[in-house]
């Protein structure tokens, strides 16, 4: 690895241990045995080093996400999205680090606009994906209606779930349990108050 890559990678393992606002560029040369004028010369600043840090996590948890596709085609749409948040959940122990990284890249969202553009186009293709895979069709047949529709809610209840298990995952609902208020729902049944 090169200067500029071990930068990256101090940068990332910082996100992961102090958060965005509590790493100091000193954490960063700490972890990575680089001098502080080497931060400035491959990323202008400690900020668009993080900045970079964020949008390489947050890429890191989409890929994660991609992995947890165990969604057996076959079945409902609904069965098919409990099976992805079953794998989903599977996974986030060993991921743990780069989702709650990946949850800073919100709040950096609304000051770097690199940041923020590269969370929209994570976000567009994360929804037409979703989408394909709850309608089990090709992406590339996945209408605009389609992915703002059903993929934003796919997108909306794998968020929701997620930061949900990052701060209490004894408490999290299962995505058996999801999938059940989904049904619910949708039959527009609803549980008693007493149950």
């Amino acid at each position: 690895m090169g200067q500029r890559e071990d930068l990256l990678a101090g940068a990332k393992r910082c996100l992961a241990e102090r958060g965005y606002a509590h790493t100091t560029a000193r954490d960063i040369v700490a972890v990575t045995g680089a001098n502080l004028a080497s931060i400035g010369y491959h990323f202008g600043s400690k900020d668009a080093l993080l900045n970079a840090a964020v949008i390489e996590t947050f890429e890191e948890w989409g890929d994660a996400v991609a992995d947890a596709v165990t969604a057996d085609l076959a079945g409902t749409p609904a069965e098919r999205l409990e099976h992805f948040l079953v794998g989903l959940l599977r996974a986030a122990p060993e991921k743990r680090n780069v989702l709650v990284a990946s949850v800073q890249a919100y709040a950096q969202a609304e000051f770097a606009t690199e940041v923020r553009e590269q969370l929209l186009r994570i976000y567009a293709d994360s929804r037409r994906d979703l989408a394909a895979l709850v309608l089990a069709v090709h992406p590339d047949d996945v209408s605009p209606e389609a992915a703002r529709t059903v993929g934003s809610l796919a997108l909306a209840l794998i968020n929701g779930v997620m930061l949900q298990w990052m701060l209490d995952p004894a408490s999290t609902p299962s995505a058996r349990d999801l999938a059940q208020a989904m049904r619910t729902l949708s039959n527009e049944t609803h549980p008693k108050a007493t149950e």
